[in-house]
This record gives structure tokens, sequence and C-alpha cells, in this order.
């Protein structure tokens, strides 16, 4: 195609934007030459597929990288100045397919480096005793704690053939859920819930509507199941007020068998490839900053990290930031993925500057 520009664009549409069937729902590009990447707004007209793609059709996807011919140079030179795409890593793993496109759809340069899996517990002991005090009325009420957890404590009951008597026997305890997770989960099965933390969905707020609902708690005892590692905050609060409580872990965290992604992540951040670190838990500050130490940069990573806009997805994040010496910059106005990227993309060009000392995001 004589006359084009050809190079490797990364097809996205407006922050925020519905995907449409037709290709003119297309809103702009990213061009990779050599040298740089252009953001350049594009309608339908100004972009052709070349030969190895086929039709116009192919577009019609959220967002995928394809080879393509820019059509009218101009566009390059014609269109005021566009900021380069922001270079976002996230440590995100069982949901990163969908982080990366949310991440592409808003307008960054995605890098997903999972940090952590969750391993179903081998010893059900605790499942089980907790099976059999439920079913001998010796608890009060259960706080339900992740919607994963959830789902292994009922699988986990399922094998040891106690599932459907121990959910009929949930309808005369109280039923807490710490957010929408666990509440769905907890639909699913056709299980009540009574209790239900608002957003964002902490610890803290499960008291808080606990205390709003006026739950007696002294000479109570309630099972909490577990995730990854005890609340011993929330397990603080309850006994201090005269409560009795039965831990029920059902899995625990893990570093990745494969730890090259998350490796090659942390050299990238020390070497300023990155504009935005997410973090979407707690624990997964904990993995980065393991797996920095034994690699011998773990100084060196938090110092890198430190240039970067920090966005995090609630107050237990964001605390556990603070304490390993990287606190946030940005938590989302909902506890919620979407929300986090959106934001925290919107919010990164002004806090780049003012850590970066007025250099632009990648430089």
């Amino acid at each position: 195609m004589t006359g084009g520009v050809a190079g490797t664009v990364l097809v996205g549409r407006l922050p925020g934007e519905r995907p449409r069937p037709q290709p003119s729902s297309l809103a702009f590009v990213f061009l990779r030459s050599p040298d740089s990447i252009l953001r350049i707004p594009l309608q339908q007209r100004d972009l052709r597929a070349s030969d190895d793609v086929g039709m116009m059709e192919t577009l019609d996807a959220d967002s995928r990288r394809l080879p393509l011919v820019i059509s009218n140079p101009a566009l390059l030179f014609s269109n005021p100045p566009m900021m380069p795409p922001l270079r976002v890593c996230a440590f995100e793993s069982r949901r990163q397919n969908e982080m990366a496109g949310l991440i592409e759809r808003a307008g960054g340069l995605p890098t997903i480096a999972p940090s952590l899996r969750e391993i179903p517990l081998d010893d059900n002991a605790a499942v089980f005793r907790f099976a059999e005090e439920l079913l001998a009325g010796k608890l009060d009420g259960v706080i339900f704690m992740t919607g994963m957890g959830t789902e292994l404590l009922f699988a986990a009951l399922e094998l040891q053939g106690t599932r459907e008597t121990v959910r009929t026997a949930l309808s005369d305890v109280l039923i807490m859920a710490r957010g929408p997770k666990p509440a769905a989960a907890l639909s699913k099965l056709k299980i009540r819930v009574d209790i239900k933390a608002p957003e964002p969905n902490t610890w803290q707020d499960m008291v808080q509507e606990m205390q709003r609902r006026q739950v007696e708690l002294s000479g109570r005892r309630f099972a909490i199941q577990e995730y990854g590692e005890p609340s011993r905050d929330l397990y603080d609060w309850l006994t201090a007020r005269q409560a009795d409580i039965l831990p029920v872990p059902v899995y625990r965290w893990s570093l990745p068998e494969d730890l090259q992604p998350l490796e090659a992540a942390i050299r990238a951040t020390i070497a300023g490839e990155f504009d935005v670190l997410l973090w979407t838990s707690a624990q997964q500050m904990n993995h980065v900053l393991e797996v920095a130490g034994r690699m011998g940069v773990q100084q060196n990573w938090l110092q890198a990290a430190q240039n970067c806009m920090i966005g995090s997805i609630g107050p237990t994040a964001s605390e556990r930031l603070a304490a390993l010496g990287l606190p946030a910059d940005l938590q989302p106005s909902h506890p919620k993925m979407a929300h986090l990227i959106r934001e925290s993309l919107e919010a990164a060009p002004d806090i780049l500057q003012k850590k970066r000392g007025g250099a632009s995001p990648t430089d």
C-alpha cells in the first residue's frame, strides 16, 4: 500500500465506551514505531487492514493487536501531540486476562505479573470441626470472608458428605458476608445472608455493620472462614467483646509455580519501564518483596516503585503497602477492578508529574 504508514497497532476504545458491533466504534490506535508509541485518534475511514489481516470486520473485538496500515499518514502530524500510553504493571493472578483487557481498554499498555496462588488445604480438619459444631448447635453465627473460601469450604463438606446438612443448619444461625463475593457464593447455594459489609468491604466495615445492627456478641461463638492468613484484627475485636471464635482456614497463599513473569516485572520496575503499579490484594506486596529479596534487589525495587503511580484496590491493601514502604497514591471510589484501573490511569499523569519532577510519564 503506497503512501501508508505500516506498523503494529493496539486497537482500543475510549475509556468506558461499550463495545459496538461495527468497526466504526474504533476510537484510537497506538502505533508502535521503532522510536516511540503514538496514540492516534481515528475514524474508520482512516484505517485499512493490510492484506494478511483481511476484512475490516476483524476490528470488532474489544481490543487486540493487529498488523495494520494507516492510510492517511498526515494524521501523524495533523493531530495535537498525544501523551504516550501509560505502562501499567499489575500483580493479579486469578483474573489476569480480564485485568489486561481492562487496562488496554482504558488506554494503558499492560504487563501482568502473577504474584500468588491459592492452595486448598489438604488437611480439612478445621472444616470438619466447623460442621460438627454447627450441627451440634454450638455456633451462633458464621462470617464468610471470601467467595473463593466459601466455595472451597463447601467443596470440602461435599467430600465429607455433610454439605446439605450443613447448608440446612446454617438457616438457624446468623450469616455474615464480608462483601459481594462471599454473598454471591452463598446465594448460589441458596443460603440467606443476614449481614453484608458495605464497601470497601474491610473487616472494619464488617464490624461497623455488626454494631449498627446491634449484633449480640458477649458469650456467643462465631465461626470465621479464613482466607490465606488469619484476620487477627477481627479476632481481637470480637474477643475483646467476650465473643468466642472458631477459625476455619480453607486455603493458604503461596508463590506462583512459575516465577519468571514476576521476576521480569521486578527487573523492569527497577529499569524504569513502568509508570503505574496496581495492587488488588495485600498479599501481592508480600510476595513481590519476598521474590525481590531472593533476587537481592528488594531495596532497589522499592526505590524504583516509589517513582511510579501506586493504585490500591482498597484500605486493606493500602495498609499493607504503607507498612512495607510503598504508600498508595489512589484508592478507587469503589473497590472494583474496573474502577481501580480507570481511576488510576486518569489520575496517573498528574501524580507522575509531581513524583518525577515534571518529566513525562514514559521518560
